[in-house]
């Protein structure tokens, strides 16, 4: 099967080309998007690619959102066209727990298919920063938390019910905002980034 290649660099930009793909894999067209401080940063990309490397899903940390949408197909040069813009908010009616700083007992409303609430840990400087947010099914995989466990150096979790990722032990801290809480939305920006370079947004099959 042959599928239209254009896997961006470092600038963004790629040349369009052709690709004869192995026989156990299917052309795919991805749209990725990294949203944070009003700013949106966008990947596309075609390939081909092995089935279980086709979806979609986010994660969703309030100040951050990175939105992953792969469309796949099997027919020859069937991934030309485009995949809808997931970035756009479209509630599902969901509530998970959000960070701000120290402060965890803010409320997140989900977006399509967040199915999930999400916990993330990790150590930076020697002061270990959590975020909280919504994510999907995908995201919340055991494969894919054990990835993002390793890549962030830190612990990740998922479970589902509203406001299930809800911890009790910050109710307390305060609400306003100190050098600490900016260093740790920092921290939690960087832990957005390695988020989302450790999900695959161009997988090549070999």
């Amino acid at each position: 099967m042959e599928c239209y290649e254009c896997i961006p660099g470092p600038s963004g930009s790629c040349n369009e080309t052709t690709k004869e793909c192995p026989s156990n894999t299917q052309c795919v067209y991805n749209g990725s998007s990294l949203v944070s401080g009003g700013s949106e940063f966008k990947f596309m990309g075609r390939t081909c690619v092995t089935p279980d490397q086709c979806f979609s899903g986010s994660v969703n940390f309030g100040f951050a959102q990175v939105v992953i949408n792969s469309k796949c197909c099997t027919s020859d040069l069937c991934n030309s066209q485009d995949v809808p813009d997931w970035s756009i908010p479209s509630p599902n009616g969901k509530k998970c727990s959000q960070c701000d700083g120290n402060d965890c007992t803010k409320t997140l409303t989900c977006n399509r298919n967040e199915d999930y609430c999400i916990s993330a840990a990790v150590n930076a400087g020697g002061e270990t920063t959590k975020v909280k947010g919504c994510a999907s099914k995908m995201i919340c995989s055991n494969t894919q938390t054990a990835q993002l466990s390793g890549i962030i150096g830190g612990e990740v979790s998922c479970c589902q019910g509203d406001l299930c990722n809800s911890d009790t032990t910050t109710a307390s801290q305060p609400s306003s905002t100190t050098s600490l809480d900016k260093q740790k939305k920092m921290d939690g920006l960087n832990l957005v980034s390695d988020l989302s370079t450790s999900i695959p947004r161009y997988p090549l099959s070999a």
